[in-house]
């Protein structure tokens, strides 16, 4: 599975979300599930998959799939195809 599937899942499971869900154009509070207190379930789950503490400027940034694309790749992690 790749980092960017990795991130899909960690979406995916944290918003209580189908697979069948498309999730690389959400957006913070885009859907009734992005709410604030999935918002942190959201930051657990990828913590978690990727081994990476995410820091509170980052946990308010954090607004949308391609943010988080961004805010892991500062972390070190490639999030490619």
């Amino acid at each position: 599975m790749s980092n960017l599937d990795r991130l899909r899942a960690a979406f995916r499971t944290a918003l209580g979300l189908p697979e069948e869900v498309e999730v690389d154009k959400l957006e913070y509070r885009g859907i009734e599930q992005w709410d604030s207190l999935a918002h942190l379930t959201l930051v657990a789950e990828i913590e978690d998959a990727f081994d990476v503490m995410i820091d509170t400027d980052e946990v308010i940034d954090l607004s949308s799939f391609d943010k988080a694309v961004e805010i892991l790749g500062k972390h070190g992690i490639e999030l490619t195809g």
